[in-house]
């Protein structure tokens, strides 16, 4: 390619897209790739505040950013996910279905690691609807290299899929209400119904909410009619703390369930519970996540293997609120979702590891999702 002022550019191919920027703010091509340039091009290339523009010319060994974009998405992009042809050097790639986002971080890692390329996307876990736009992925200059767009080709494809959505399955859940303050009927319980409203969003099945007064046999009692009615997950609420009629972990440790973890690195809500029994899933809530604004230690990041006691970890860095925790569970569906408080991220020039997320986090913060709440408006700061 090559630079022209635009008053000798007429006769000419643009050799990429040419953004204008419309007074009320709105953007868009105004010439496409491949655009001759016309004489009456001229006055709205100045208007654009184009004095110069790059026509394009055979390279050899110089790869456009729209073929750059469209190979590296072929690449990248796996299944359950769609994507169109370029526009302005970049390639939008978006989810087929509703289900959860997953990255392979090393492959993006490796991927962004190649001078020129950026593939920018949503953090990983997260759960999207059909259209929900995963990642933007394109090249930083006009044209690159061949054998360097080659090379984060290959590192796509050999950790492929880079970019997938997994779609949720049905599910039987059990609900255990714990407190002996609600069994007797003194406190009206708020925990169903706020589950109800959650699980509603998928296609899970609820066999049954069962209220326990603060004794070890009818929770265990409890667990085992639910592991023997075929639970995929069993939802305890209350009863986790310290006090002497907290039995509720006893409960399901009594149950023959694997303790992963009793506590976790965030408040409020340091006392959840995440336990397995087979293939079952047991997790135990505090009474702090029956309020609205739901703790950071509720939140849930469904995946598809066990998650580790180190795992639990792995999100407790960022704001007291903005916490991921618990990424890889072996659920089905995604149960539960609310936005954190909004928080400004300073773009640094982060590492390639960074770039995972970016796009969310530069606006949002650390999105996470959480258990029980009613429906929160998205972008409510708390």
């Amino acid at each position: 390619m090559k630079k022209l002022a635009v008053q000798d550019a007429i006769g000419h191919v643009i050799c990429h897209d040419m953004t204008q920027i419309a007074p009320d703010g709105s953007k868009g091509p105004r010439f496409r790739r491949g655009h001759v340039v016309a004489p009456e091009d001229v006055e709205v290339l100045l208007d654009m505040g184009k004095s110069h523009i790059y026509v394009w010319e055979e390279n050899a060994g110089l790869v456009h950013e729209e073929d750059a974009a469209l190979a590296l998405t072929r690449a990248a992009a796996g299944p359950n996910t769609e994507y169109g042809p370029p526009s302005e050097g970049k390639i939008t790639v978006t989810s087929a279905i509703h289900g959860l986002f997953k990255i392979n971080r090393a492959g993006l890692n490796a991927m962004n690691a190649v001078e020129d390329v950026a593939v920018a996307c949503l953090p990983n876990n997260f759960e999207v609807q059909p259209g929900r736009a995963l990642a933007g992925i394109r090249i930083i200059p006009l044209v690159t290299p061949q054998d360097r767009l080659q090379s984060a080709v290959d590192a796509g494809k050999a950790a492929w899929p880079v970019l997938q959505v997994l779609p949720f399955r049905s599910m039987r859940v059990g609900i255990i209400i714990t407190g002996g303050e609600i069994y007797s009927g003194r406190v009206k319980d708020r925990f169903e119904p706020k589950l109800r409203e959650k699980l509603s969003r998928f296609d899970a099945e609820i066999i049954g909410v069962t209220l326990c007064p603060d004794a070890l046999l009818p929770i265990t009692d409890a667990i085992a009619r639910y592991l023997a009615g075929g639970a995929g997950l069993i939802v305890l609420t209350g009863g986790m703390s310290v006090d002497p009629d907290d039995l509720t972990p006893t409960a399901i440790r009594q149950s023959g369930a694997e303790v992963v973890t009793h506590g976790v690195p965030a408040q409020p809500g340091n006392m959840v519970l995440m336990a397995y029994h087979g293939d079952t899933v047991l997790v135990g809530l505090p009474g702090v996540s029956v309020h609205r604004r739901p703790p950071a230690s509720t939140c849930f990041c469904p995946g598809y293997s066990r998650a580790s006691a180190s795992q639990k970890r792995a999100y407790s860095h960022g704001r007291r609120r903005a916490v991921q925790l618990l990424r890889r569970l072996p659920l089905p569906c995604m149960l539960f979702r609310a936005w954190p408080r909004l928080t400004r991220m300073q773009n640094t020039g982060a590492p390639p590891a960074v770039k995972d997320g970016r796009r969310r986090a530069r606006r949002y913060g650390v999105l996470c999702r959480s258990l029980p709440i009613s429906t929160a408006k998205a972008g409510r700061a708390w």
